[in-house]
This record gives C-alpha cells, structure tokens and sequence, in this order.
C-alpha cells in the first residue's frame, strides 16, 4: 500500500480519490500547517499531492516538501497549468490536472513511489560504499561488520565513546574512522596516548596553563581540550590516569568545561571526546583504581575492537593491505603473498594483534626475493607457534628449510584426513590449488594411511567429478 499526502482544502477529495484509488492506495488528508513531512526518520506519507486550485498559499510550503526529498505530484486545473509546470522544474515529480483521470494518476503516484524506493536504494548504496571507503578498519567478517555498523551509528551523535580492546587491535582507528564519518569530520582530530605522558606534566597537557602560572613558565599555552576545537580529542589508555586527573577529566565532562592551569576562567568544551583502553576497567572500579562515576560518563557508547584471532579470515585482506601499502613506501618488486604463507597467517594467533600483522608484513618484504612472500621469509616465531599448536605429538627438528617442508607436509596430510581422503576438499580448506595440494603429499613421503585415502580418493567417483 502506496501511502498518499493529500495537501487539499477540498472535503470531498479524500473521500473520492480513497474509493477511486481503491486498497493500494492509503489516502490521508493533510493541513497546509503541517510543516513536517516526516516523522522523525520515517516519511508519514510516499507521495505528496498538492491541489493548487484549493491552496492558494501552497507555494509557500512547496520548498519544504522537495526538502523532504517525498515526490511532489501537482494536481491542478488548465487555469494554474502554467504555475505546475513552473513547480515541476523547480523539483515537483509532475503534474495531473484536475478532475484528474483516475488511470492516470494511479499510473504517476505509482512511478512517483517506484522512482523515489529507486533514489532511495542507490542513495543508500551509494552512502553505504561512501562509509565503507571512508572508514580504515579493513574485514568482512561479523565482528568487523558489527564494528563498521556502531561507528556508523554513532559518528554524528554528541556522545562519549569508550573504546575497549586488546593493544594492537586498532582502537585509534576506530575513533578516527568515527570522526571522518561524521560531521566533524573538517575539524581536528588529535590522538593523545594518556600512558606516555609523566604523571606530573598530564594535567597541563591536557588543560593547558597560564603565564606564570608555575615556575620556570614565561608564557601560557594551550592544552590538548582547547587545542581539539570543534573535532575530536581520542584519549587512549585511559586507565592509566592518576585519581586527582581523573577528578578533573569527570568534571569536564559533567560541566562541559574546563579551564587552565593557574587560571579560573571556564573554557567551553566544544570537543568531542572518545575514550579507549585495553584494560578492563570495571575490575578497575572494584578494586577503586578507577572512579566509576568517570567510568560511566565515559561508557556511554561502547566499541569492542576483537582481538585478530577471532576473526582470521579477515587476515588476507589486511595482510594484502598492508602488502601494497609497503610495498610502495619501500620500493619493493613484491606483489603477492604465497598461499602457504598465508594459511601461516591465519593460522597464527597474533597476541599483537593487527600491530604484530603489520610488523610481520614489513619484515617480510625486507627478507623476501622476488615478487612473493614466502613461508621461509616470515618471522620464525610465527611458524614455531604454529607448528608446536598443530599438532601436540610433533617435534621439529634439523634446518629451517626441512622444518619448512614438514610442516607444509603435515597442514597438507592434516587436511586430507580432515576431508576424508577428498584432495578437492582438502585444497579448499588450505585455500590452495588441488595440483599444489598433491605435489605437497608427494614431497614429503606421506605414510600409508595418507597413500591409502590418496588412493580412495582417486577412485572415487565423487573425486573424479570434482
């Protein structure tokens, strides 16, 4: 059902139009004082039909409704024909004349609601995209879906934002992506690391001073909330702040000001502020290390940023990231990521998290020769991770290069008996080619269960049809 906005001071319209129109349509009479064509994020009506010939003081109220981005269709007779088609340039959807043809205007307020689902659709898409490129957290999987939905939720609302997550999951980016999404987005973002600075140079960091204000000071300077503007001030690692600090932070954001050292003069807090740590800071609060009232004025929107070993899959597109992002900046001929060296990405469990990936990244492309990343040019405390996890019974042993080969050998082995023998399956579980599974199995002498299930699978009639 086509929801219609009858702008008419004629009685007996709505009525006519409702019968006529008949169930598709949900005619609903509307006063010329009504100034808002919308409720609050939803359209009360699809379509507006404005009869001319009853509201002479329309025009006034025309602008508005194209505002409201809802199709304006004119209804009106030959003597106001000139002044429709005049609306109709100015962004009206068209025009019917009065009395109207019934299968006329059911053809237009249908093409009318079509075109505007239509704009609406590719607007959105088209938003959507706008965000996805916009925003520098890289993943498809739901945990980085779910982050991408919050900072788009949350980029133009005026509150404060707490960030929680382990080190190196990429909390900064979060808050920036916050605030180049929103409409702040023109204004300055600084990122101030609470850890880092000395206990007793953090109040004037943050606040500023004034001349004189203590010794060895000449002149007044201003501090990271005044300096932040109308933008964004990021404080990380908040829990690290001292109790007397974290009076004064509590009450900038209860008074929405603050003033600076030496001084009694209120400064306005015109600053956003997001807040992120990688501790948990309710325990904080139960053991009196951090204020709880702080803590809930800080946790008014909460973002988990996961740790990267909840969502690996998202590995080979942030490891591709990264590759061309340094891969420029170094000069390097390398181009791609091998697909054992890959499956070695994911299958490690990054306590670094993105910080250690990206790490790991520029190493390697500093080792590697040729245009690929090899097994043997990543980090050895990767693969030694990896190899003592895959398999509890399995011990390395001899030179790098034979470490290397066994364990491609036994990820190759380990998913062939996972998939029952099936090489088809087992290569897509590794993410390699069936042809690189199988030179894999032969390179390292696979005992007889492995020949055995090689063999079934090469008989199998399912086998032969993959």
């Amino acid at each position: 059902m086509i929801r219609i906005g009858l702008f008419s001071n004629d009685q007996t319209l709505p009525s006519l139009l409702s019968s006529a129109l008949g169930k598709e349509f949900d005619v609903i009479q509307v006063s010329i004082k009504d100034e808002n064509p919308r409720y609050p994020g939803k359209p009360r009506y699809e379509v507006i039909l404005l009869d001319l010939d009853s509201l002479p003081d329309s025009l006034t109220f025309f602008q508005k409704m194209i505002a409201s981005k809802i199709p304006v269709l004119i209804l009106s007779s030959d003597g106001l024909r000139s002044t429709a088609i005049d609306l109709v340039r100015q962004g009206a959807y068209g025009y019917c004349r009065r009395p109207p043809s019934i299968r006329e205007l059911k053809t237009m307020l249908v093409r009318a609601h079509e075109g505007s689902a239509l704009r609406r659709e590719l607007s959105d898409r088209q938003h959507s995209e706008e965000t996805e490129s916009r925003s520098p957290i890289l993943g498809g999987s739901p945990q980085i879906q779910r982050v991408h939905e919050l900072i788009r939720r949350v980029c133009n609302i005026n509150a404060s934002v707490l960030i929680t997550g382990e080190s190196g999951t990429g909390k900064e980016l979060i808050a920036s992506g916050i605030h180049n999404l929103g409409s702040r987005a023109d204004q300055p973002f600084i990122a101030v690391s609470c850890g880092a600075i000395p206990e007793n140079l953090i109040d004037t960091e943050l606040f500023g001073y004034e001349n004189d204000s203590f010794t060895g000071t000449t002149e007044s300077s201003v501090g990271y909330l005044e300096l932040a503007g109308e933008g964004t001030l990021f404080l990380d690692e908040i829990g690290e702040l001292s109790p007397a600090t974290q009076v004064k932070l509590l009450r900038v954001l209860q008074q929405r000001e603050f003033s600076r050292q030496g001084s009694t003069e209120p400064i306005p807090l015109k600053a956003r502020l997001i807040f992120a740590t990688h501790q948990n800071l309710s325990d904080m609060v139960a053991r009196g290390a951090f204020r709880q009232d702080l803590y809930y004025r800080m946790n008014v929107i909460r973002i988990d940023a996961p740790p990267l070993r909840e969502h690996s899959d998202d590995i080979p597109q942030i490891a591709e990231h990264l590759l061309r992002k340094y891969s420029k900046s170094f000069r390097s001929p390398v181009i791609r990521i091998e697909d054992d060296a890959m499956s070695m990405l994911q299958a490690y469990s990054w306590p670094g998290n993105v910080r250690e990936l990206e790490n790991v990244i520029q190493q390697a492309l500093i080792v590697a020769n040729g245009e690929s990343i090899h097994l043997e040019d990543l980090a050895s405390n990767i693969l030694e991770e990896t190899l003592v996890h895959m398999d509890d019974d399995y011990h390395p042993g001899g030179s790098f290069e034979r470490q290397l080969r066994d364990y491609k050998v036994k990820l190759a082995t380990s998913a062939l008996r996972e998939s029952n023998g099936n090489k088809t399956l087992a290569a897509r579980s590794l993410n390699i080619s069936r042809a690189y599974l199988h030179r894999l199995l032969r390179i390292g002498e696979p005992d007889e269960l492995i020949n055995t299930e090689i063999s079934a699978e090469r008989e199998s009639p399912e086998a032969g049809m993959a």
